[in-house]
């Protein structure tokens, strides 16, 4: 039945639901730069099967940041995107070749304290010109923890981008890492077709959000727009060294 195709199984209720954080996620994002991918992959977590979250997150997130793209295409800063492409597909392609899985809470405590340097301490030069380096090391994590958005967004901030050329390259940035990803997954094997119609809903959802978001963005001061940022990824990074340090504390059977 279609509405089986739409709701994946989940039924209305709760796919309903996860449509609607997906619109404030992507609204969240769009206004702040960052946050609406981690809580759309704590959603998502506890929602769907343990293989199909990472795909799924990842392709909702192509959606929700090739959207944002679009609508900020004219601000993205193109000098810092192109070796970050550069870089993903190498990050990528190792990634696809591990066959054992990394530990991720190990993983999440190192971008998680990674962040926090970013957040509250000096920035080496060398880390404006390391676009390449990122690319690579965020979309190899990305294969495995899922959500790298606050990673990428702690190097667009080294950029000191004004606010609305942070969110169009971090967006651009973040298609080409969740569409190398999905590529990945697919050639991997996962079904996508399963989910396609909850997706194509998620993803419309999260359009939507992109656009009152950018409407929130015009409206915000640059002084408000960092600090606001650098609060969420404060939290974000606290989030992420608590969940591996739960990771690593918990018995593994």
């Amino acid at each position: 039945m279609l509405a089986d195709l739409l709701h994946a199984g989940l039924g209305w209720p709760i796919a309903t639901a996860t449509i609607a954080v997906s619109f404030f996620s992507s609204l969240i994002t769009a206004a702040f730069g960052i946050g609406g991918g981690a809580v759309m992959l704590a959603v998502l977590a506890t929602l769907l099967p343990v293989p199909a979250i990472i795909p799924v997150h990842g392709l909702v997130q192509l959606g929700s940041n090739a959207g944002r793209t679009i609508l900020f295409f004219r601000h993205v800063h193109r000098a810092a995107l192109i070796p970050f492409l550069t870089g993903a597909v190498i990050g990528i392609a190792l990634a696809s070749s591990v066959v054992v899985q990394l530990d991720a809470g190990i993983l999440q405590i190192t971008v998680g304290a990674f962040i926090l340097w970013t957040v509250f301490l000096p920035i080496p030069a060398l880390m404006q010109r390391s676009s390449a380096v990122t690319g690579a090391f965020s979309s190899f994590l990305t294969m495995f923890v899922g959500g790298t958005g606050p990673f990428v967004a702690a190097f667009v901030k080294t950029l000191e981008l004004d606010r609305v050329a942070h969110v169009g390259t971090h967006a651009a940035m973040m298609t080409a890492q969740h569409l190398l990803k999905t590529i990945a997954f697919g050639l991997l094997g996962f079904a996508f077709t399963q989910w396609a119609g909850f997706i194509a809903l998620l993803i419309l959802a999260g359009f939507l959000g992109t656009i009152v978001g950018r409407s929130v963005l015009m409206r915000i001061d640059e002084v408000r727009f960092k600090r606001i940022l650098n609060v969420i990824l404060t939290l974000l990074a606290l989030r992420l060294i608590y969940a591996g340090g739960a990771a690593l504390l918990t018995p593994s059977g």
